[in-house]
């Protein structure tokens, strides 16, 4: 900046008052789109946004009935995680199908989750195991023994909540109930950290997601350790942290 001129690179020289309607100009035909996904247990849905304007210009949904919930006991619940995958290719080739243009201008993607989920890899990234969903009640007394030995004061002071039916809870069933597969796992991930897993190769959660599998110890910033220990499990089973609002990764 020099006596109130900016320098432009684009156009290499100096411009004054007339930059900024040169740079909304320039805005204007750089059509930048934003794509959200929402991995429910009912559906997955996607909407394609308009970074300028913030409209939504299109919207796309799978499948058309519900999502199947697998329950072989009672207070189970259970899904594919590759289904999840699949038809979240579906909307988005929904959506290319009717907005190319659109969809090629994607800069940034969005996602959305069902909450508490389990979602056990093995070393090539593989599920050994159906997802545990969020509506599963079979860890709720595994949650409640930690509460109890943990201590529920601790527990609310660091982990905001008690441990509960939530994903480390679940985590702690598997390894009781199914030492075959816990012995399998390399990696646990939250449902939305999973999509965005195949979308970029990259393994990644953040603090909010590892809060809500009630791993995250908020008075000491970080995983807890002392959750973990009671458990049995080690640390390199959770993925690297980044925070919530940065990329976590590219596709």
């Amino acid at each position: 900046m020099k006596d109130g001129c900016f320098f432009c690179p684009v156009q290499g020289i100096f411009a004054g008052a007339g930059l900024p309607l040169y740079l909304s100009a320039l805005h204007q035909l750089t059509k930048v789109m934003l794509l959200g996904l929402d991995i429910g247990s009912s559906s997955v849905k996607a909407a394609l946004v308009d970074d300028r304007s913030g409209k939504t210009i299109a919207m796309a949904m799978a499948p058309s009935t519900e999502m199947k919930i697998d329950a072989p006991f009672p207070g189970w619940a259970e899904q594919d995680p590759e289904s999840w995958w699949n038809y979240t290719v579906e909307v988005i080739q929904q959506l290319k199908s009717s907005h190319s243009a659109a969809v090629a201008s994607v800069k940034a993607i969005g996602i959305s989750y069902q909450m508490h989920g389990l979602v056990a890899l093995d070393e090539n990234n593989l599920p050994v195991r159906p997802s545990i969903i969020w509506c599963d009640s079979r860890a709720v007394k595994t949650g409640a023994q930690a509460d109890k030995a943990l201590g529920h004061e601790w527990c609310l002071e660091h982990l905001l909540n008690s441990p509960g039916n939530f994903t480390a809870s679940k985590l702690a069933w598997v390894k009781e109930n199914e030492p075959h597969i816990f012995s399998r796992i390399k990696k646990i991930m939250l449902p939305g950290d999973y999509i965005a897993m195949r979308l970029t190769s990259e393994l990644c959660t953040t603090d909010t997601g590892l809060s809500e599998g009630v791993f995250w110890d908020f008075k000491e910033g970080k995983p807890s350790q002392k959750l973990l220990n009671h458990y049995g499990f080690d640390s390199d089973l959770l993925a690297p942290v980044s925070p919530v609002f940065s990329i976590q990764g590219k596709v």
